[in-house]
């Protein structure tokens, strides 16, 4: 048994085992993926394919929440085994934060576009301009 078989918490194990072997078939596969996952949504709006735009926009967050996720696993390598499972700790919990952070901000811009003043509406037509 060698000295860098082992960590500091006392598991024995080989420091090049949690590490998963990638390939260039598996980076080909994540790139085509990528491209078609971007190819759809420009198609989508040049195309002018669905006309009501809510239904739209939200294919095309879909399609960028697909496109984020083919990114993590299949560049960045962030899955369960790679560090034990504190990369994908992490890279959840940024994304726990993140949908805090942009849930709360649109929550208080609509709240606030509530609870405007009737003459702060932004039309400059009311104000004589």
């Amino acid at each position: 048994m060698h000295q860098e078989d082992h960590v500091s918490d006392g598991l024995m194990h080989d420091d090049f085992q949690d590490q998963t072997h990638f390939t260039l078939k598996g980076y080909l596969a994540g790139f085509a993926l990528a491209a078609v996952l971007t190819i759809i949504p420009f198609w989508l709006v040049l195309g002018h394919v669905i006309s009501n735009a809510v239904v739209a926009a939200s294919l095309i967050v879909a399609f960028a929440v697909a496109q984020i996720l083919v990114h993590t696993f299949a560049f960045l390598h962030v899955n369960a085994r790679a560090q034990h499972g504190w990369t994908l700790v992490a890279y959840v919990f940024t994304g726990v934060l993140l949908l805090i952070t942009i849930g709360g901000s649109l929550w208080i811009m609509d709240h606030l576009n509530l609870n405007m003043m009737p003459g702060m509406s932004g039309d400059m037509s009311d104000r004589g301009m």
